[in-house]
Parts: structure tokens; C-alpha cells; sequence
């Protein structure tokens, strides 16, 4: 067979694809710039509804709003340097293929995993949340409550959405559109009736009683602003995903970027409506400790009757998000597995183009996290539930975090190892401000590992890492493929646009006359 004809490069062996490797992996240009938009937006506006408020439990009002403009900077920094990669690699596989790039099969497959690690754990975590919205709508609403049996509406919520992600990409993202529009639509209304409804108060910002010797700015001092920076990531945690899509993208060099930016503002507008308009209605003490804050301010404005009408609006934001979010660990895991990383059949794509075989195996692992959660509470009266809950969600976080310092490390190294690079795209705020980001995302990283709480979830994580790379070392790097991220890698950014120059462009110069 041809792919047992390997050459070794970068300390890995190259194997031919073979007739009809490419074909069965291939994917669909179906996206504008809008659909883009509504992809990046979707995967975050659950970050609106609930998770961002646990900040201020650790920080305060004060400390949870200083958390956000480090956060901002953050990704304005972050989201231009990827924004610049992304358009130089106009190619699905994102931070594994910017750090391939620039750190080698190595970097590429520890960032590719940081980032599997992130989206299908936030998939999890929403899937979870979402269960209990709709649960509670239909116990409500239909005298209908499977409480004692999660399980299943994680099984319904995973099938339908595996369906919908598997119907086309024309349909993910006119999906993620309607339902980022009524997110925000519900987020609007909500801030509406939290001005009018004369509930808003500014002292209700401030209204945690300090520590000793300290404001009520900052009731527990600064050293707290670090532990609700993870929190405070739920307000834009995904955007990043968006060069998953690029070979999806009708435009990728130039709706990516212009995608990101569109999306980056939408998203800091929402977030600080929530911020000040949650906390002033419901009181920072109360917004710090609630499962729900959205809800609950919405309670607290109408009352409890349309309790189970107003979930619904929350589940929709939920659901927008689970969309956007199953979208980019699909894609993560397409791309890795294209090349050889991850087993080669998850990369499979059926008659619509759409790699259903990732999404299926993203939402098994997801599913079985869920079901050792749902073991987890059952065993331990005492909280073992929500401790379980706080390691999955602190897993995404964390796996987000290592994500995006070792991409803005690519970025800056790239900048340098491949000067003639085609960018279509740069920076505005160059190497600069990949060099802001990646503090600020070392800066949280510190926080994991200051804050006690967060510690489950970095042995989790380092359980996974060793056993792929150890999984890596033995079989998968002699078994790698072609694919366009590793032909840009190898040709130093002159190869790799798999709609100009096709998915075998460099077998040729690799494997010489073999065939």
C-alpha cells in the first residue's frame, strides 16, 4: 500500500494519503462574513446567561469589572494576532496548525489538545446546564420531570445537535445567526426592563461587606481580580474558534478577521450590559453565589410565574452556545486527525461534507465526563456534584488558557521564522500585542494554580496530555499525512490554500518519484 512508503521530517514520518484520502475529508465554502459572526457569537452568549458571576464571589463588583478590561485587552490582542494567522493559513486547523508552524508536530498537537480539551469540555458544561433549563420547563410547564434521569436529555440535547452540526454547514451557520440575533434580543430586553423597572441600583454593586481593612470596591483585596479572571472569560471564551471555519469560509483571508472584530465588539456591549445591569438589579452578594443569574434577575423583576417561560429565553442562549461550540471541537478534531494526530477515521466526512465522526466521538467522551459527574453527586450528599461540575468547567477554562498563550507564542515566532509569508491580513497591533496577551493569559494561568479550587482540574488535564502524547511517541508520530497545515508548515508559509493549490500539493516534493 502507499501509505506504508514513509520520509522522515521534524522528527515525525510522513506518510503518502492515498487515492481518496482527501475526498473522504472534505468540507463545504458555504460561509460569509454574517454567518462567521453569528458562529463566533453563538459559541459565546451563554457566557452571558451564567458562569461569568462566580467572579464576584471571589472579587467583588469592583474586582470582577477589573477583571473584564484586562479581559478585553486580552482578546483584542489575541483575536488580531489570530485574525493575521488565520489569513496566513487559510486552513480548518486553527491554534494546532499556527503552533505546528511555529513550534513543530510537538507544539502543534500539545496547543491542537489544549484546545480539543476546552470546546468539548465547554460542551459538556453546557449540555449540563442546558439539561436542567429544559427539565425545569417541562416540570413546569407538562408535568414532565426526568430529574432522576439526566441522562437522557444529555442524550437528546447531543443527538440534536450532532444532527444539526451533520446537516451542512449552510445550515450551522444560518442556525447560529437566528439564534445569536435572539440571544442578544433577549439580553436587550432584559437590560430594558432592568433600567425601567426602577429595581437597578448602583449601591447594589457594592453591597459585599469587605474584609478587614479593605473597600467595598474591592471588599477581599487584589489578589482575588486573579481568580475571577476565569470567570470573567466566560464572556468571550470561543470567539477564538473562528479559523476552524476557514475552509468553510466563502473569503477566509478577509471575513475572518472582519468577522472576529464585528463579533469582539457585540460581545464586549452584551457582556457589560450584564455586568452592571444583572448585578445592580439582584444585589453583588446575590449575583456572586446564583446558578442562574439572568434568570434570577428576571425573577426578581416579573416574579416567579413566568418562571418557566423566562427559562426558555435562558435556554435559547444555552442552545446557541452548545451549537457554536459542538461546531469548533468538530472541526478541532477534523483537522488534527486529517493529519495523523488523532486516529485517522474521526476525520471522515459524510455526503454533506461535515465531519460527523468527530462530532459523534467529541459528544461520547462528553457524555461519559457527564455520566461520572452525575455518579460523582449521587455518591456524595455533601456537594461531590458541585465540586465535579467546578473541575469539568474549570477544565474548558484552563484548556482555553494554555490554548491561547502558546498561540500568541506562535504568533510572535512566526513573525520571525517565516518573514516571506503571505499575510493578508496583519495585526494592528502586532507582536506588541500578542506579548499583552499572552501575559494576561499567563496571569490566569497563575491563577489556576494559586487557587486551590481550580487544582482537580490541572490533574485532569495532565492525566489527558500524558496519556496522548505518550499515545504520540509510540505510534502516531510515524503515521502522519499531508494535510494542508503540515504542507504550510514544511514549505515554510508558501504552501498550505487547499481551495488554490488542492489537499496533495507537496507529495510530490516530499516523497519524491514514489508512488
Amino acid at each position: 500500500m502507499a501509505e506504508k512508503d514513509g520520509t522522515k521530517v521534524s522528527g515525525v514520518t510522513y506518510t503518502k494519503a492515498g487515492d481518496g484520502y482527501f475526498e473522504k475529508r472534505s468540507l463545504k465554502r458555504s460561509a460569509g462574513v454574517w454567518g462567521l459572526w453569528g458562529l463566533a457569537v453563538a459559541a459565546v452568549i451563554s457566557g452571558d446567561f451564567s458562569g461569568w458571576n462566580f467572579g464576584i464571589d471571589f472579587a467583588g463588583f469592583g474586582g470582577m469589572l477589573i477583571a473584564f478590561v484586562i479581559l478585553v485587552v486580552m482578546y483584542y490582542g489575541m483575536i488580531f494576532s489570530i485574525g493575521e494567522m488565520a489569513a496566513a493559513q487559510p486552513h480548518t486547523g486553527g491554534a494546532y496548525s499556527f503552533a505546528r508552524s511555529a513550534m513543530g508536530p510537538w507544539g502543534g498537537l500539545v496547543t491542537g489538545l489544549a484546545e480539543t480539551i476546552e470546546y468539548v469540555a465547554t460542551t459538556g458544561v453546557i449540555v449540563f446546564f442546558s439539561a436542567q433549563y429544559a427539565n425545569g420547563i417541562t416540570t413546569e410547564l407538562l408535568g414532565f420531570d426526568l430529574s432522576a434521569n439526566m441522562w437522557i436529555w444529555w442524550i437528546v440535547l447531543y443527538v440534536v445537535f450532532i444532527a444539526l452540526n451533520s446537516a451542512g454547514a449552510n445550515i450551522s451557520f444560518k442556525f447560529a445567526i437566528v439564534v445569536s440575533i435572539i440571544s442578544i434580543a433577549i439580553l436587550l430586553v432584559f437590560s430594558a426592563m432592568a433600567l425601567f423597572s426602577g429595581l437597578f441600583s448602583w449601591d447594589s454593586l457594592w453591597n459585599i461587606p469587605p474584609d478587614e481593612g479593605q473597600s467595598t470596591f474591592l471588599p477581599h483585596g487584589v489578589l482575588p481580580i486573579l481568580f475571577a479572571l476565569p470567570f470573567a472569560m466566560w464572556f468571550f471564551l470561543g470567539i477564538e474558534e473562528l479559523p476552524l471555519a476557514a475552509e468553510e469560509s466563502m473569503n477566509p483571508t478577509r471575513d475572518i478577521p472582519k468577522a472576529g472584530l464585528w463579533a469582539r465588539g457585540t460581545l464586549i456591549v452584551t457582556g457589560l450590559l450584564v455586568l452592571f445591569l444583572n448585578t445592580g438589579v439582584l444585589g453583588a452578594a446575590a449575583t456572586g453565589v446564583s446558578l442562574e443569574p439572568l434568570l434570577d434577575g428576571f425573577r426578581a423583576i416579573v416574579g416567579d410565574q413566568l418562571a418557566a417561560v423566562l427559562a426558555l429565553f435562558a435556554l435559547i442562549g444555552l442552545l446557541a452556545s452548545l451549537q457554536g461550540i459542538m461546531f469548533a471541537y468538530g472541526r478541532n478534531m477534523y483537522s488534527l486527525s486529517r493529519a495523523g494526530y488523532y486516529p485517522k477515521f474521526f476525520s471522515l466526512t459524510g455526503k454533506r461534507q461535515t465531519p460527523w465522526v468527530a462530532l459523534v466521538v467529541g459528544a461520547v467522551i462528553g457524555f461519559i465526563a457527564l455520566v461520572v459527574l452525575d455518579l460523582l453527586s449521587k455518591a456524595d450528599a455533601e456537594g461531590a456534584g458541585a465540586v465535579a461540575g467546578a473541575i469539568i468547567l474549570n477544565i474548558a477554562v484552563w484548556g482555553a488558557v494554555l490554548a491561547y498563550l502558546l498561540q500568541m507564542v506562535s504568533f510572535v515566532i512566526l513573525r520571525k521564522k517565516f518573514p516571506n509569508a503571505k499575510r493578508p491580513y496583519k495585526s494592528p497591533w502586532g507582536v506588541p500585542g500578542a506579548v499583552v496577551a499572552a501575559i494576561i493569559s499567563a496571569l490566569i494561568f497563575l491563577g489556576f494554580l494559586l487557587n486551590a479550587a481550580f487544582q482537580p482540574a490541572i490533574i485532569a488535564i495532565a492525566i489527558v496530555y500524558a496519556l496522548i502524547l505518550l499515545g504520540f511517541a509510540i505510534y502516531g508520530r510515524h503515521r502522519l499525512v499531508l494535510s494542508p497545515e503540515e504542507e504550510y508548515a514544511l514549505s515554510g508559509g508558501l504552501h498550505g490554500d487547499p481551495q488554490a493549490e488542492g489537499y496533495d500539493a507537496m507529495e510530490g516534493e516530499v516523497f519524491g518519484d514514489k508512488k
